[in-house]
């Protein structure tokens, strides 16, 4: 592929920023306030060995499938933005409720990415006991997600308890933008959550990994090109997506697929963004100048990253008394015969000893 003038520019200066900046890497602290229950030390005590037990188990996960990165991070923003942060997306259903993972938006979410998040849970409960929550397993899967495919290291305040209930489909539908969105749909959504301009465009940036179904794109290849997608872009992605059913996928960012960086809004200003979502942001006036500062500066791409994910992060979670802490990701513990039957067991325990 030929570099286009501006891509050599932003190449450059990209290249040159990151070298100035390699001596100061550091562990990022964000100065974003913390919700009440929450905290930047709340296991301290009851599991100090939490983040070190998810960050080993993620390496070998990762060694094995990189893509495993992606789905955990899309894992989280999607269990965030619908209901806020406390595990709903991870309740597969029951009689008793609806189910996040049923709706359209989630039908994509890797299997293997409830299947991780619950395998950590298993592990820390057998460190640590039943202390942990799959709101926080969660928040630190996507965290270490990012990290471990390239991007920044940083702290979450944790302390999330677990949600009783899952969002119906219609309020998953609601809080969930279609890849089709323009920005304006974007900024109007995320307005309702506070998160500003700079944080939905940082947070478009974790499509720097991961991939993309032909059936969410294939309406700006059929039946006309969207004329601001590339032409040799456009005439590859026909090649994957022969039809508007196809049912394939392709990556999200062209150049650096399994790398967390900030290629993705280099992908953008040569017309190579795979969603409306995502090439609107560089069409759009308002968020134009926000991709061509992140395409240049990795590092300010990162700096505005953490600070939006901690802001995502702690969106309407459940922290003190309220909610629970699963004994399984999957089900509520009212739900969980298993779990019933334990606490059963260990009350009828107690009892027989006086």
């Amino acid at each position: 592929m030929a570099f286009t003038p501006i891509l050599s520019v932003v190449l450059l200066l990209s290249s040159f920023i990151a070298f100035c900046s390699y001596f100061n890497i550091a562990k990022a602290q964000s100065s974003e306030p913390i919700v009440s229950g929450l905290s930047w030390n709340f296991y301290d005590s009851s599991c100090p060995k939490l983040e070190s037990i998810v960050r080993k188990q993620l390496k070998k996960v990762f060694k094995n499938d990189i893509g495993q990165a992606a789905g955990l991070l899309r894992l989280h923003f999607h269990d965030c933005f619908v209901q806020g942060c406390d595990g709903s997306v991870l309740l597969d259903g029951s009689a008793s409720g609806p189910s996040e993972q049923l709706a359209p938006p989630n039908l994509s979410l890797r299997a293997e990415a409830f299947t991780i998040i619950n395998d950590l849970r298993r592990r820390l409960h057998n460190k640590c006991g039943r202390v942990v929550s799959c709101a926080d397993i969660a928040t630190l899967a996507a965290r270490d997600a990012v990290f471990l495919s390239g991007g920044p290291d940083y702290n979450v305040p944790l302390g999330r308890r677990d949600g009783l209930t899952a969002a119906s489909t219609a309020a998953t539908l609601a809080n969930l933008p279609p890849p089709s969105s323009n920005t304006t749909a974007l900024l109007t959504s995320l307005a309702t959550k506070n998160l500003t301009a700079t944080d939905v465009v940082a947070l478009s940036g974790g499509h720097t990994i991961g991939i993309g179904h032909c059936t969410s794109f294939t309406s700006r290849l059929y039946p006309t090109q969207d004329p601001t997608m590339d032409k040799t872009f456009a005439g590859n992605l026909r090649s994957t997506c022969p039809a508007v059913n196809t049912d394939n996928t392709t990556v999200l960012d062209l150049r650096s697929p399994n790398k967390f960086d900030n290629k993705y809004y280099v992908d953008l200003m040569n017309k190579q963004g795979l969603f409306t979502s995502d090439q609107d942001l560089y069409t759009d006036s308002r968020t134009r100048g926000i991709v061509t500062g992140f395409a240049v500066n990795q590092t300010l791409f990162y700096e505005k990253f953490v600070s939006a994910m901690i802001k995502m992060s702690q969106l309407s979670v459940v922290t003190g008394t309220n909610g629970e802490i699963r004994a399984n990701c999957s089900v509520r513990n009212s739900d969980n015969v298993v779990f019933i039957s334990e606490v059963a067991g260990e009350e009828k325990e107690a009892r027989s000893a006086f």
